[in-house]
């Protein structure tokens, strides 16, 4: 593969769900760059290109432990893509996760074996 054609994972690397995809990516012989919100950093922008592909509501992980973990005064003020957007700015974590990121702009959120292998089909 060309590294035009690499793909691009965005997670936090000791995510259970992470370490499946990354390990499917890697048994199958596939091109990739893994970006550590964490380590890595996430600004504005990328967080706002991702919310203009999939929109804010499927990147709001609203089933992990981090979500559970905020008061309801919080969970109730993300109401909108810039409250959610400063949410997931601030706490990472709580983004869905894992986010594939082809060359093209295309994405995909979250892992099966299917789709990652439908998606790289499409995209290498």
């Amino acid at each position: 593969m060309t590294s035009e054609n690499t793909l691009t994972m965005y997670g936090i690397k000791n995510c259970d769900t992470i370490k499946k995809a990354r390990k499917y990516l890697e048994a199958s012989n596939t091109d990739y760059r893994f970006h550590d919100y964490r380590a890595d950093g996430l600004d504005a922008a990328l967080l706002g290109q991702f919310i203009a592909v999939l929109g804010w509501e499927p990147l709001l992980n609203t089933r992990g432990t981090t979500w559970r973990k905020l008061d309801e005064a919080t969970r109730e003020a993300v109401n909108n893509a810039a409250a959610a957007q400063e949410l997931m700015l601030a706490m990472p974590a709580i983004i869905k996760r894992p986010l594939l990121c082809a060359a093209d702009g295309s994405m995909l959120l979250g892992f099966s074996e299917a789709t990652y292998q439908q998606f790289i089909q499409e995209k290498c």
